[in-house]
């Protein structure tokens, strides 16, 4: 059975695994620092373009060279015939008429009939053998060999043709086709919704209106045929009994008129017989490849088509054959299954789209030929927007061909230059979008929103199958940023797929549960993903979109409470909120929705997540970073959730502490007055008996800034220069001599960090304003603190950061190497405050 099609139903589905060897999976950066271009394809899109495997020899080149071998010997046989033709009206029936024998004027005039009778009828064999190629199929000949030299031929063609009676009675000769449409299936709605196709199938067309099982095409070809053979065979009898009697009659003495009436007749019978005899060899040759050699079944394996492929398979050396026949003979060598299959797609006939569609789908599937079948395709606009076009088709009975439009293009996109085609088209959005099937029911009242349905496969269709195709193409679409703005300008495309990232609760939770719903959750989340991280005015613009739409940040929400057996799914809507969050509306919407600050954190906290999907927390971290950054309300609803104590203890935690000194470092410089009691609280170093602290961060967090490197010393010193400042010159004092640090030891360590970056660094790029602040701190807490860095030097390296500084260093988020979330306070008012407090003091 061939792949993708269900014996119970008769659907058409993708296989799972294939479904997921298709899905691809995308990284993430973080967004604290700038990321390159280069960074960005590399990491966030995915290989653009898979590695070209080197370039394999075409399969069907066999046939074509057969097509060329045997056009040959059709050709001389055909020329020789034409020869024998002139000859005999020109020399013998032109100048031995009346004196010709009786039995050689009966013997010339039959194979003149029969001969042209032949070379009437092989003239046509062709167009009859097109479109035959299907009825030999519906006849359930898998072969040629089964077709042309089976032992029980002759009981195949009567089988054959009490079918073909047997169809004919039940269908009158204007019969037609009725199509139900996919639509009107789903919906149950009886003969409302059909559309009647008023088309006839190839192989079955009466040639005329009485003994339609005697003129069906596919018994044609099969008449014309051994009518050729048979003339063929009678030819040579027939000049061989001529040439070994030689009775060419009597020619008296003196009889001029007749003297050279032999030497006409042998040289006519012998073009005869030759002419005869290669067209036999030229049969046997044929039988001898295709029979007994299988060459057609031989191609179809090396093509990897599948049993289906023969019919595509002989209908190519047809067309090659005809070719070489009448044109050139080298007219056929030109030929290539994908240039013929684009050729198929282009036609008006189902049979042909799908038979030029299931080639197209195999090779660009098939990894020894994508790189070549996707490049021609990708160069050939018009077979671009035929896919494109294909891709609107809902008629049941046109199921495959759309399905294989979409795999193909699928494919095509994930290449960069081609997807930019494919999305250039007009009208190609709407048509991707009609592959993604949602029902939510449009409510005529203003104060409410439509129920969503959830559209199963049909008896007949298989509709979940097209969804991934659809969110497949997408996807790959979004690699380009062009693209993502036609995504998001697309009418109603943002919400199907909103839509399509709902998961109940029994999906999540249910270990049986079908993976095609998974997986479009899967696919949805990540097409989401890239949409909300891109960059520039189109990322900005996609954002305030996604997070505007009311079942989002829902959606996400269900996930990170149910999620528990889907951690993928888990970090897509994590990472999907930290995109949102770039946006000051959506992170008060994602804030202000009930219950995902809550979910983040028993993420970010769960030991129960193996170690294998730990990149789940730390995504969890870097979100609820982002939702505390600059903005106080989320901070008040964090302080509410009563996590600070454990945010200190993670600090401990080498996989949550960069991001648990994040979160507190925000607390601390956006929660405001009203939590100041509740941070004085955590930053306290007071103990209440020997031995124990009550609050060791501060302890914790000096320790890091004076022995860790890169980007937790970045955040370390953040929170130190945060959280210093809630702190008494007696209680800082404590805290350096309980951490056993003098500060003359951390200002010198904060020197060696300005010394250590001269350059604004890109994987740290906050470093030297964190480093500035904390100074500023000391020498606000401890006017000894001043002496201390005008003996290191201080001023030296406060003048070359002016002379380095960057705009790098005045962010604190990044969309790829666009700088969001500018600091209040420049870097540049940051040096000169320093410089002041060293001149004053």
């Amino acid at each position: 059975m061939d792949r993708g099609v269900s014996a119970e139903d008769g659907s058409i589905r993708l296989p799972v695994d294939e479904l997921r060897r298709l899905s691809e999976n995308f990284g993430s950066a973080t967004i604290f620092e700038p990321q390159s271009g280069k960074e960005n394809r590399e990491s966030g899109n995915g290989n653009f373009a898979c590695p070209t495997l080197p370039a394999a020899r075409a399969p069907e080149k066999k046939l074509t060279l057969f097509a060329l071998r045997v056009a040959i010997f059709e050709k001389a046989a055909t020329g020789l015939g034409a020869l024998g033709f002139i000859w005999a009206t020109v020399v013998l029936l032109g100048g031995f008429a009346i004196t010709l024998d009786k039995t050689d004027f009966w013997f010339i005039t039959i194979i003149l009939l029969i001969e042209g009778t032949r070379i009437c009828s092989r003239s046509h064999e062709l167009e009859w053998q097109h479109q035959a190629t299907w009825s030999i199929a519906d006849a359930g000949i898998k072969s040629f060999r089964a077709l042309r030299s089976s032992p029980h031929f002759i009981v195949e063609i009567v089988k054959t043709l009490s079918g073909s009676i047997t169809r004919v009675r039940k269908q009158s000769p204007h019969s037609r086709e009725t199509r139900e449409s996919p639509d009107a299936a789903n919906s149950g709605s009886g003969d409302g919704g059909r559309n009647l196709c008023r088309t006839w199938t190839s192989s079955d067309v009466p040639i005329l209106p009485y003994a339609q099982w005697f003129f069906l095409s596919g018994n044609v070809s099969k008449l014309l045929y051994w009518l050729q053979l048979a003339s063929a065979s009678a030819c040579v009898v027939l000049s061989l009994m001529k040439l070994i009697k030689h009775n060419y009659g009597e020619i008296e003495k003196g009889d001029t008129d007749k003297r050279n009436l032999k030497a006409a007749l042998i040289i006519f019978y012998s073009l005869a017989l030759a002419e005869a005899l290669l067209f036999l060899m030229e049969k046997a040759y044929w039988e001898w490849k295709l029979s007994y050699c299988k060459l057609l079944e031989e191609v179809r394996k090396e093509c990897d088509l599948g049993l289906s492929g023969l019919v595509s398979i002989r209908r190519f050396f047809y067309d090659a054959y005809s070719r070489c026949v009448e044109g050139s003979i080298f007219d056929g060598l030109k030929m290539d299954m994908v240039t013929f299959a684009m050729d198929l797609l282009a036609s008006n006939s189902a049979d042909e789209q799908l038979i030029g569609v299931r080639v197209l789908c195999q090779f660009t599937m098939n990894p020894r030929f994508s790189d070549d079948t996707l490049q021609k395709i990708g160069t050939n606009i018009p077979v671009i927007e035929r896919l494109v076009e294909i891709l609107n088709w809902k008629d049941p009975q046109e199921e495959e061909i759309r399905r294989s439009a979409a795999e193909i293009l699928s494919k095509l996109a994930g290449k960069k230059q081609n997807s930019l085609r494919v999305a250039g088209i007009p009208g190609a959005l709407e048509s991707i979008s009609s592959l993604l099937q949602t029902n939510r029911t449009f409510s005529t009242t203003a104060d409410e929103i439509g129920e969503k349905t959830i559209t199963c496969d049909h008896a007949h269709y298989g509709f979940w199958t097209f969804n991934q195709l659809g969110l497949l193409i997408l996807k790959k679409l979004a690699r380009d940023l062009d693209n993502c703005g036609k995504i998001g300008n697309t009418r109603g495309l943002l919400p199907k797929i909103i839509d399509f990232m709902h998961a109940e609760e029994r999906w999540l939770k249910d270990e049986n549960v079908t993976p095609y719903q998974i997986l479009t959750v899967k696919r949805s989340l990540q097409l989401v993903k890239m949409l909300a991280s891109m960059i520039g005015t189109t990322g900005s613009h996609l954002r305030r979109e996604i997070s505007e739409m009311v079942f989002t940040i829902s959606n996400i929400r269900d996930i990170l409470r149910h999620g528990d057996k889907h951690p993928r799914l888990q970090k897509l809507g994590i990472e999907i909120l930290t995109s949102l969050a770039l946006e000051e509306d959506a992170t008060e919407r994602i804030g202000g929705a009930g219950g995902v600050l809550k979910e983040l954190f028993n993420i970010f906290f769960s030991q129960r997540i193996p170690e294998n999907q730990n990149h789940v927390r730390i995504a969890a971290g870097e979100a609820l970073a982002m939702l505390a950054l600059e903005s106080r309300r989320n901070c008040l609803r964090i302080l509410k959730l009563r996590v600070l104590e454990r945010l200190v203890g993670a600090l401990e935690v080498p996989l949550l502490r960069v991001n648990a000194a994040r979160i507190l470092r925000n607390l601390c410089a956006y929660s405001g007055a009203d939590c100041f009691d509740q941070l004085k609280g955590i930053t306290a170093t007071v103990p209440t008996e020997p031995g124990l602290q009550l609050f060791p961060l501060m302890l914790q967090v000096l320790k890091a800034v004076m022995s860790e490197e890169s980007k937790l010393q970045e955040v370390m010193v953040g929170l130190a220069a945060e959280a210093f400042k809630f702190m008494t010159s007696q209680e800082s004092n404590t805290m350096f001599n309980r951490a056993g640090i003098e500060e003359a030891e951390l200002a010198n360590n904060i020197l060696q960090i300005l010394r250590r970056y001269q350059n604004p660094p890109v994987k740290v790029p906050r470093i030297r304003r964190f480093s500035i602040e904390l100074a500023i701190w000391m020498m606000q807490n401890n006017t000894e603190n001043v002496r201390t860095f005008k003996e290191l030097g201080m001023e030296k390296e406060l003048e070359w950061v002016l002379e380095s500084t960057t705009e790098v260093e005045s962010f604190n988020i990044f969309s790829g190497t666009f700088g969001l979330s500018r600091h209040s306070t420049t870097i540049h008012s940051l040096v000169e405050t320093a410089m002041q407090l060293l001149e004053d003091r």
